[in-house]
């Protein structure tokens, strides 16, 4: 679990909460709901922002797609000929260029060669700040979940005296959240 992606003052300025009743039940979904998207979206958004990041690969590629966007620093790029134990350090613009949040390589092939544990990165990326579009479907995402909507669909009236209820078939999310999901997700597999 890392950092979440909105507050429980955020949220509770977005739902027009003002008590403090309903604060353990949102200290409880926050955390829940931020996981669910960063899984989602393959990406955590802002967990690397200061703290930064470190992927080992294998080479055999012409480039290294890092998994956190978009990348804000690369702190190093490091080779290993002995399955990593020891690194040292590639140069950049003579060994590798950043383009695109993609690490390639300048080598003569244009490929890393094979090297099991023998590449490192270390770098920053993601967001100081979630994206508006992407706050607002996390706190819509909240509200989903406390509410209950993934179980009830709809309430009809029978007849005066009984109603009918109509529970949810699909696994999937409302369609407003699951579209703003898909700008932000990242399909480097």
């Amino acid at each position: 679990m890392g950092l979440n992606l909105t507050t429980k003052a955020d949220y509770k300025t977005y739902a027009g909460i003002k008590s403090t009743n309903d604060d353990a039940a949102i200290d409880f979904i926050i955390p829940k709901v931020s996981d669910l998207v960063k899984n989602y979206c393959n990406r955590t958004f802002v967990d690397y922002w200061e703290t930064p990041k470190v992927e080992i690969f294998n080479g055999g590629v012409k480039r290294f797609i890092l998994a956190e966007t978009p990348v804000v620093a690369i702190s190093s790029v490091q080779g290993s000929t002995d399955y990593g134990q020891t690194y040292t350090a590639l140069t950049q613009y003579t060994e590798w260029v950043l383009e695109d949040n993609t690490i390639l390589s300048l080598d003569g092939t244009g490929y890393f060669p094979k090297l099991i544990k023998g590449y490192k990165v270390t770098y920053t990326a993601g967001y100081n700040d979630v994206p508006n579009d992407l706050e607002l479907a996390i706190l819509d995402l909240i509200s989903y979940y406390r509410k209950a909507n993934s179980a009830v669909h709809s309430t009809r009236d029978m007849t005066p005296n009984t109603a009918q209820v109509t529970y949810i078939s699909s696994t999937n999310l409302p369609s407003h959240i699951k579209r703003i999901l898909d700008l932000h997700k990242s399909d480097y597999t």
